[in-house]
């Protein structure tokens, strides 16, 4: 069964992840950096230095939201960044930040939907992801995606939250995901709903070696990862 954000909805869960995104984009970059501690950019920063190894003059930033990931692969001085989100509110934000910063020359943002991109095969040198690819409807037609609009020697770097496996790290963090975050969420974003859905869809998620496995089946000739925070978070490196 699939997880999606609303229980009661009849809606597809691209449209309900569209309409949650719309709900807590005013409060998402608060509530993303207190509830991890603000870790979720030294998280970013790891990613970013392992995308430095990798050709990135064009770069497609896929489930971009508010911008975080788009911002931060800027220092690599790319010619092109292409933030792409599903959420229009969302890319609303980024659009204020980016050009808050100065990188709206560099940075652009374009609405649409992830597993059904309007990009030429083989178009980008690099795509990156946060927190992303566990919202997509399909997991593999949103990543066939990847592999077709990257050049044939890109690379995708996805950050993406996964499971401890250890004592006592596991019991944290079942704790924090399950008792503590999705309250405060619900106070501060005032969606019932959204950050519930986070730890539910991080449970379901196929993390680890399960979604290597999906990475290599679904066209990438390589992939790798790098387990990060005793496990809450991973950065997959898939090559085409």
């Amino acid at each position: 069964m699939q997880v999606t954000p609303y229980k009661d909805s009849s809606e597809k869960k691209k449209q309900q992840v569209e309409q949650m995104f719309d709900n807590i984009a005013p409060k998402y970059d608060f509530l993303n950096h207190f509830l991890s501690l603000g870790i979720d950019m030294l998280w970013r920063k790891k990613a970013i230095r392992i995308l430095s190894g990798y050709k990135t003059n064009l770069l497609l930033d896929v489930a971009s939201g508010t911008g975080d990931f788009a911002i931060a692969a800027a220092k690599l001085k790319p010619s092109k960044i292409i933030g792409f989100d599903i959420s229009e509110q969302m890319l609303n934000v980024g659009r204020a930040k980016v050009q808050r910063l100065g990188l709206d020359h560099i940075i652009e943002f374009q609405k649409g939907d992830s597993e059904a991109m309007p990009f030429d095969d083989e178009h980008f040198d690099a795509i990156t992801v946060a927190f992303g690819v566990r919202n997509f409807e399909n997991l593999e037609n949103g990543l066939k995606e990847f592999v077709r609009v990257l050049k044939n020697d890109g690379v995708a770097i996805i950050l993406e939250f996964s499971k401890p496996k250890y004592f006592p790290m596991k019991q944290l963090y079942l704790f924090y995901f399950f008792g503590i975050l999705p309250l405060i969420g619900r106070l501060v974003s005032k969606d019932s709903s959204a950050y519930s859905y986070l730890p539910e869809s991080v449970m379901a998620f196929p993390d680890d070696q399960k979604f290597l496995t999906i990475l290599r089946n679904v066209g990438f000739s390589k992939a790798s990862q790098k387990r990060l925070s005793f496990g809450i978070a991973t950065i997959y490196i898939a090559q085409k």
